[in-house]
């Protein structure tokens, strides 16, 4: 990126918000450091509540980095572990113009930073991102990480899929331009999850450009058990009800297709069981469907990783889908009471 030695790179931080996160957080962050990128960089870990070596590691990596002038890590504490508080957390101790988001359990691809600097200058977003790239260390990992790359298991996402470069409504973490950040006050507190969303959102709000590109790719390590994934999923749904009560006009038929298959299997074993057999023909073709879909999904994979694909896929369905439904309307009516207007620059300047 750098051809011309005569221009000097932005400064970079790299925030990361992290809770029992040993089995990743060291491999994330030399992953940061070992970046293609010429200009000074920080890491900024936001240290939750862990019951695991995690702030112990992040001590070492602390310690380890000390002596370096351009490429240290800090750590800030997170005491509530959750996630839009650490970010704050991470975003105020820092002091770069360019944040990167990362998570504790991703891998940035060599080049990421050097290109998402390159793709902020070259398109003027506020935040670009790009493809969040499951990729597994065991079969059962392995088989997550299928479902979460195949249309079957997540529609048409291009964060999960890919797809063509250019204006987004959210993308996977970010790299923002700090300026917006400050502009906006930081992420949502109330939004435990679909915060990138929320705070995207206002960013566009406020005039703001928010860019995917396939350019930019973020390998990620899947929950490594099916209760682990249950509960991600069922969190994803319930904060996509959310978003939907939150802002009108932002659901959709992928996001609607979860909770609808759950309601059509429970209905159709009921039937099945109370009145007719042919009530099982709905839980039979979802599941016809999904043994075909798995196909195409494990190719390449070995036979104990492929075998688990639609368990992966059931989980995510079942769990997004039922969480959705379940979501109350109290915690909407919390988060909506909590919304913040978004704050362009030129009112912005005006206050001040």
């Amino acid at each position: 990126m750098n051809a011309n030695p005569d221009v000097r790179l932005p400064a970079v931080s790299v925030i990361m918000p992290v809770l029992n996160e040993e089995r990743h957080l060291r491999g994330a962050v030399q992953a940061i450091l070992a970046q293609e990128y010429a200009g000074e960089m920080e890491v900024v870990i936001a240290l939750g509540p862990s019951t695991d070596r995690t702030d112990e590691i992040a001590a070492e990596l602390v310690a380890e980095t000390a002596s370096l002038k351009s490429k240290r890590v800090h750590t800030v504490p997170n005491p509530t572990g959750r996630t839009p508080a650490a970010l704050n957390a991470a975003i105020n101790a820092s002091r770069h113009p360019i944040v990167v988001r990362v998570d504790g359990h991703g891998m940035l691809s060599p080049n990421y930073i050097a290109t998402a600097v390159r793709l902020l200058e070259e398109t003027g977003a506020q935040n670009v991102g790009g493809i969040m790239h499951a990729e597994g260390e065991n079969d059962w990992e392995r088989a997550v990480a299928a479902a979460m790359t195949s249309k079957i298991g997540v529609g048409n996402a291009a964060f999960h899929t890919g797809g063509q470069a250019g204006p987004a409504e959210t993308v996977y973490l970010g790299v923002f331009r700090r300026e917006a950040l400050e502009q906006q006050g930081g992420y949502n507190v109330e939004f435990i999850r679909a915060q990138d969303w929320e705070l995207n959102f206002r960013i566009r709000e406020a005039g703001g450009l928010i860019w995917f590109s396939p350019e930019l790719k973020v390998s990620y390590r899947p929950r490594p058990s099916v209760k682990a994934l249950a509960k991600q999923y069922k969190d994803y749904g319930r904060w996509r009800h959310v978003v939907a009560r939150y802002h009108e006009g932002s659901i959709n038929l992928r996001y609607l297709a979860p909770p609808t298959a759950v309601c059509a299997i429970a209905a159709g074993v009921l039937v099945g069981a109370l009145l007719t057999p042919w009530g099982f023909v709905v839980p039979g073709g979802y599941l016809a469907a999904i043994l075909l879909g798995s196909v195409p999904a494990g190719k390449g994979l070995p036979l104990k990783a492929r075998l688990q694909i639609p368990v992966a896929l059931a989980t995510m369905h079942m769990s997004w889908g039922w969480g959705f439904l379940t979501s109350p309307r109290s915690l909407a009516k919390k988060v909506i009471a909590s919304r913040r207007p978004a704050v362009r620059a030129d009112a912005d300047a005006t206050a001040g």
